[in-house]
């Protein structure tokens, strides 16, 4: 039995130098906002609350003949408290769910550290096309979070499915 399980493991790290994203599609996100953590929360419920349902969804155009042609609609706030954000965010296509969650911590000066996720719920979901980081990226760039000064953002392939290839024009 021990050899068994440390075969596994040593399997499974192997695997991961090969492939080079999570195993299940997701994406970890780090960033510092140049404003307090309730103004960033404020803002993010809000950026939620106007993209709610599917009236925003796009349809295909001459600019984008195939879908997804854009996925600033179908989020969903679930639940709040002081520190911490709770939502969905479905696909406009095929509707699959994605789980949103953001963790704030006041950085002691005037800003916000925010750690933030998005993950799938299909159970057998891996690649992405970089859509949970969009779930994630769309809501700040929406808020006007991602062009203050001082924002930074921290992530990778390594914790952010296929992050070197997205398109949040597109996922």
């Amino acid at each position: 039995m021990l050899a068994r399980t440390v075969i596994i493991a040593a399997v499974l790290s192997c695997t991961q130098a090969f492939f080079k994203y999570p195993w299940h599609a997701s994406c970890k996100v780090k960033w510092e906002i140049p404003e307090p953590c309730q103004t960033f929360k404020t803002k993010i419920i809000n950026q939620m609350n106007d993209w709610q349902g599917d009236s925003l969804c796009p349809s295909t155009s001459n600019s984008c003949p195939q879908l997804p042609c854009g996925q600033k609609c179908l989020y969903e706030l679930k639940e709040t408290s002081q520190n911490y954000i709770y939502g969905t965010h479905k696909t406009p296509v095929a509707r699959y769910t994605d789980d949103l969650t953001f963790q704030l911590t006041d950085n002691g000066q005037t800003g916000c550290s925010v750690a933030a996720k998005s993950n799938s719920q299909t159970w057998y979901a891996v690649l992405d096309y970089g859509t949970n980081y969009c779930n994630l990226r769309n809501l700040l760039d929406g808020a006007g979070i991602s062009t203050a000064a001082g924002f930074t953002e921290e992530t990778s392939n390594s914790v952010c499915t296929q992050y070197s290839s997205r398109d949040c024009a597109r996922f």
